[in-house]
């Protein structure tokens, strides 16, 4: 199994939800972590927060939209621990608004964030992985890249094109030992989706999921660390989503 114990991660949209449980998840496997996030003030209060207990986690402002930041991210992990075990690929936006009214600019966002900053990031750890004989990437996808959502178009196209780069590099890079996956969740409580920010939205989320509740950061975490330890699943996406695609 893939012994998560002093391996190199990096981290990309690190300082909040998903991401911040993936560190978290991390670091309490024993790995070494280099989180990344556009929030530069909340990534030092969390890599201070997290210092008080683990030694090797490293915060890093990366706008993954932009390869050169995505590139020196890469770079600079592997020059500080040595080598790049795991990547994975979270940072996201979405914007809910109707398609014919979206702007080049919000629809580009999108896109670029979402889908270019997945693609630089394999790219860079793929680069790496392969001097060393392999490792693991997931990327956060959605259960949005596999149904339809009114309003949320740009998002969609951005989640299913991750989902089939991930397939993609899996077949291509297999025999050289690196694993792609995807993670996709569902809705998922977090500080922005939450009953007082949504109010009645916030209940006809929750109706959508079979199992009468939204996801929490640490469930889409574990599934995360699941595909990371283990060695034979590569290629795949794992839907983390409480039953909403079962309808």
């Amino acid at each position: 199994m893939f012994d998560l114990k002093g391996k190199i991660a990096i981290v990309t949209g690190g300082a909040s939800g998903i991401g911040l449980a993936t560190v978290r998840a991390f670091l309490e496997k024993g790995a070494k972590v280099v989180f990344a996030d556009y929030n530069e003030e909340a990534g030092r209060k969390v890599e201070k927060d997290l210092k008080d207990t683990y030694a090797d986690v490293v915060f890093e402002n990366v706008d993954v939209s932009d390869e050169k930041s995505v590139e020196k991210l890469v770079s600079g992990t592997v020059e500080r621990f040595g080598r790049l075990d795991i990547m994975v690929n979270n940072a996201g936006v979405g914007i809910l608004k109707a398609s014919h009214e979206l702007s080049d600019e919000e629809y580009k966002r999108v896109i670029s964030i979402n889908q270019d900053g997945v693609f630089y990031g394999c790219k860079y750890a793929i680069q790496e992985m392969l001097k060393t004989g392999g490792g693991a990437i997931v990327n956060t996808a959605s259960i949005l890249g596999s149904v339809g959502e009114p309003g949320a178009m740009a998002y969609n196209a951005s989640k299913g094109a991750v989902n089939l780069m991930t397939k993609s590099l899996a077949v291509e890079y297999g025999d050289r030992g690196i694993r792609v996956n995807a993670v996709a969740p569902a809705y998922v409580e977090t500080g922005m989706v939450n009953k007082e920010a949504l109010g009645d939205f916030y209940d006809s989320l929750v109706a959508r999921h079979p199992i009468g509740r939204l996801g929490r950061p640490e469930e889409i975490a574990h599934a995360i660390v699941f595909l990371c330890e283990n060695e034979f699943v590569t290629g795949t996406t794992v839907l983390v989503d409480g039953g909403y695609t079962a309808k």
